[in-house]
């Protein structure tokens, strides 16, 4: 993907080094951690490994890592690749508000850009606590796209699916959110899920259609910044549709049980998330990615 003499966006808020690779404590960590900590406060032995672990996260390790909740970025950073993941997923952003900016107008629709907010392990957002094993995400209540940039690592090594055009993908995908709050999309949706009063299969299966559009807009936004920046090199829609694939529903869930509940899909299989990225890549018609009908 050629991104070398692109601009960076300005709409980025880099809490990188405020956020810490350990990640932070809230309260709901403390009420899982408590029964844990709990016994350990009884003997002096326990009061080491507090002792130990409190040390491990001052000097910026997370000793929640050992309990499976540390997120990607338990990890050492690599700072020079990070710093470079950085640069190329700015120029990424400031694509996107080049398209959206064209193609709404159209439509007689103001683009705003949203912000990105780059961090590690933990930080707050305006929908709450992020951390990294969330992934990346968009907060309407705050209108910014939350990312830590070890994900793009899980992507690759964890979902096999590596390469620049996969993470702009994944970007792509949230700002396609944006794109939906903007039309009011994500409004009509929320409403939608309070009017049930909890069904979950009800509103597992409306926000499938929400996912799934937004990687339509993911490929619309493709089909444009390909006219506008000649970006795309050979391979990089198969890293697209690597990544879609990857992160579908039902790969998830055979990965981790072993079998598949259509019921519980939030996001779409992965022939779903395929199909409905390669129609807007496509089309380049926002009118072909109605996924409600």
């Amino acid at each position: 993907m050629r991104m070398d003499n692109e601009e960076e966006s300005r709409h980025v808020e880099d809490r990188r080094a405020s956020t810490g690779r350990g990640g932070g404590v809230d309260m709901r960590t403390m009420v899982m951690l408590w029964p844990i900590i709990r016994p350990l406060l009884r003997s002096k032995f326990g009061w080491l490994i507090i002792g130990a672990g409190v040390a491990a996260y001052l000097m910026g390790y997370n000793p929640l890592s050992l309990l499976g909740m540390g997120g990607t970025s338990s990890h050492p950073v690599n700072k020079a690749e990070d710093e470079k993941r950085a640069v190329f997923i700015k120029k990424v952003l400031k694509s996107t508000e080049d398209v959206w900016t064209d193609i709404l107008r159209q439509y007689g629709i103001r683009y705003t850009e949203p912000t990105m907010v780059l961090y590690r392990g933990y930080t707050q957002s305006g929908c709450g606590g992020a951390q990294s094993q969330m992934g990346p995400f968009y907060c309407p209540v705050d209108k910014k796209v939350y990312l830590d940039l070890g994900f793009f690592d899980e992507l690759a090594k964890r979902h096999n699916a590596p390469g620049d055009f996969a993470q702009a993908y994944v970007l792509a995908h949230e700002i396609g959110h944006h794109v939906q709050d903007i039309q009011g999309i994500l409004d009509k949706v929320q409403r939608a899920k309070q009017s049930w009063g909890g069904n979950s299969r009800k509103s597992n299966a409306l926000q499938v259609r929400v996912e799934l559009q937004a990687d339509c807009y993911a490929g619309i936004w493709g089909h444009y910044a390909q006219k506008k920046f000649h970006m795309l090199e050979p391979g990089d829609i198969d890293e697209a549709l690597q990544a879609a694939s990857s992160i579908g529903d039902d790969t998830l869930q055979r990965e981790a049980t072993g079998r598949v509940r259509p019921d519980a899909f939030t996001h779409g299989s992965s022939a779903q998330r395929v199909k409905w990225f390669t129609r807007g890549f496509e089309s380049g018609d926002m009118r072909q990615c109605n996924t409600f009908q």
